[in-house]
């Protein structure tokens, strides 16, 4: 898995926004269990001695469980810090109402606990307690008016249009979370302070009611929407969505000799070791998540002979622990005059040995013109349903659209898969197109396949798909000719169900 969501747990709008008299302010009201969020600016809809022109706000708090994500990292499925990305998301609603544009949402850390509330009134203001503009809950007002957040970090999104999703890097406010450095109360969105709606102050301090705020804004930004924790919409709530890489690039199916035509890092091919007992991977006891040793062997059926000899001029690699019972090891061998046609890996430490595994390598191709990107796609063992309780596996057959085997290859052995180091999948909602899980191929690669000597594969998280939907799964490959991600017209359907 590659990708994990997690839901907010509480959110809520405060305001101190008028009703609909344009007399009465909304600070006391809570719209903890409305349908949608909103963040809003109106400047001068009133005005008075007192007063001047009026300032009207209104923000979003947020919270996420960051107690299901401390166990995701306990337990191994969310990687430690500095291998995973965490991305703050929420969904636009679509309105009646007018729509801003050009204007940049900030989101900072709350620093106060808060009651979300069960209030729906966005309109009138008129259901009041729990977590509303002065209040963090019934008993509790916040420090300050509006929230009580921390100045840093600051997160920023700009909206061009007014209708786009937020989407924010959060890593580091995530990281600060479960180190203890920050309490998880989640966050506030809201416009920033200079977009926010200026109000100066007598005392230059905040009112009951009113923010000072002299470098703000007297432009109207009413109203974003988006959609909230209570939403019927599955896709649109707001969530904390992980990202990493954690593909298994295993080359002992496509293991090249070194070639002085190729950069050294090409000449390095990478194999894995998977310690399985009773059907699950285990750490090898004596190793833990130590090193071990990788020698090669020449042979017809098994290790026979001196070590082979690497390009370093070493007789052993040292190898390393990459996640629960899986290790690694990147080698690099130089063809003879003769190449070998069959080497054995051996993996050792010391004078123990934990596996031999065996290596058909192949001499670098060269080409007298760019190689063809003709691809036939199959997906096998796919399932008719899932249930979303289950993390699956899909597994690809991938072959030239052109390849045409011997009948002796049909007869007597199992046809091979051809191997792409760079495939990426997508999977939509076919109902309405829904894009469920998009294409993830920018900085942290995260729907990437792994491979093995079996071909491409990935592991899916059915939790993160709706029940009850028929859904398809799209594929990339990346022709490097042509430097672009080529999507194949196959398309691989299945249903979710709980």
């Amino acid at each position: 898995m590659t990708i994990k969501r997690y839901v907010a747990t509480q959110d809520n709008i405060i305001t101190n926004g008028y009703d609909y008299t344009l007399t009465t302010r909304g600070t006391g009201s809570n719209m903890g269990y409305a349908d949608s969020l909103e963040v809003y600016s109106i400047y001068g809809q009133t005005s008075s001695s007192a007063e001047g022109r009026s300032q009207e706000l209104a923000r979003t708090i947020v919270q996420f469980p960051l107690s299901k994500l401390a166990r995701d990292r306990s337990a191994g499925t969310l990687p430690l810090s500095g291998n995973v990305s965490f991305y703050l998301r929420m969904f636009n609603v679509e309105h009646a109402f007018t729509l801003p544009q050009d204007f940049v949402l900030s989101v900072h850390a709350l620093a106060q606990s808060w009651a979300e509330g069960s209030g729906l009134d966005m309109d009138e203001y008129s259901d009041i307690g729990k977590s509303n503009w002065i209040s963090a809950s019934t008993t509790t007002a916040w420090e300050t008016i509006g929230s009580h957040y921390h100045p840093t970090p600051e997160y920023t999104a700009t909206f061009s249009k007014g209708y786009e999703d937020l989407e924010i890097n959060i890593t580091p406010l995530v990281e600060q979370w479960f180190s203890s450095a920050k309490e998880n109360y989640g966050v506030v969105v809201k416009l920033t302070s200079s977009m926010e709606a200026y109000y100066s102050s007598s005392t230059r301090q905040n009112t009951a009611n009113l923010i000072n705020n002299v470098s703000g804004s007297e432009n109207t930004y009413y109203t974003k929407r988006f959609s909230s924790r209570s939403s019927q919409y599955f896709f649109k709530r707001p969530i904390i969505e992980a990202r990493w890489d954690s593909r298994v690039r295993d080359q002992r199916e496509n293991f090249f000799y070194s070639s002085s035509i190729a950069p050294s890092a090409d000449n390095l091919n990478t194999l894995y070791y998977y310690n399985y007992v009773r059907g699950r991977l285990v750490n090898i006891p004596s190793v833990g998540t130590g090193k071990l040793l990788v020698s090669l062997y020449s042979g017809s059926t098994a290790p026979t002979g001196s070590k082979i000899t690497f390009c370093d001029g070493n007789l052993n690699i040292t190898g390393g622990y990459v996640s629960r019972g899986i290790y690694s090891a990147s080698l690099c061998v130089t063809s003879a005059a003769t190449p070998l046609q069959a080497m054995f890996d051996v993996w050792h430490s010391g004078s123990q040995q934990f596996y031999t595994g065996s290596i058909y390598p192949e001499l670098m191709p060269r080409y007298a013109a760019a190689p063809t990107f003709n691809k036939v796609t199959s997906l096998t063992y796919l399932q008719k349903k899932y249930v979303r309780t289950e993390t699956a596996r899909f597994r690809f057959f991938i072959r030239d659209k052109d390849w045409s085997p011997t009948v002796y290859t049909v007869s007597t052995a199992k046809n091979p898969t051809q191997i792409m180091p760079s495939a990426s999948y997508s999977i939509t909602r076919i109902a309405d197109g829904y894009p469920a899980v998009t294409y993830g191929t920018g900085s942290e690669l995260c729907t990437l396949m792994s491979y093995d000597t079996d071909g491409n594969y990935f592991d899916f998280d059915m939790s993160l798909l709706e029940a009850d939907y028929m859904y398809k799964i799209k594929i990339a490959y990346y022709n490097n000719s042509i430097g672009s991600w080529i999507e194949q017209p196959e398309e691989f359907k299945f249903r979710v169900e709980e």
